[in-house]
């Protein structure tokens, strides 16, 4: 391996642990934790997950109806609403844009989309 490329995985290395150390991340392992220790937020995951895997099951044979649906949206609501969960979505919400923000400033010098578009040699448009 060459010098250039161990400095840039060092690089990508010290990347990661200064995002670990964001508020951003923290307030996230933290809420999902949380969300992850509380059994009425777990029970309330498999509710809406049991609904629209039902919905999606009959979509698939055409069998659908609005009141399933009406049920997975409800389901998901009632998820949503739960004070942990809500915080967690929250929290999520915030590393998603703290980390967009740095694919920006690592992707501008290049003139690609680090985070969406590196790598790919042919992708369709």
């Amino acid at each position: 391996m060459s010098v250039q490329t161990d400095k840039l995985e060092q690089l990508g290395s010290d990347l990661g642990e200064a995002i670990a150390e964001t508020p951003e991340y923290e307030t996230f392992e933290e809420t999902k934790a949380a969300v992850e220790a509380d059994d009425e937020i777990q029970a309330q995951i498999a509710k809406f997950q049991d609904h629209r895997d039902t919905f999606m099951t009959a979509r698939q044979a055409g069998t659908a109806t609005q009141e399933m649906l009406d049920k997975v949206k409800s389901a998901q609501s009632e998820l949503h609403n739960m004070s942990k969960m809500a915080a967690y979505l929250d929290a999520q919400k915030a590393l998603q844009s703290k980390l967009e923000d740095i694919n920006k400033a690592i992707s501008d010098p290049l003139a690609v989309d680090f985070g969406g578009e590196a790598g790919g040699c042919c992708q369709d448009e």
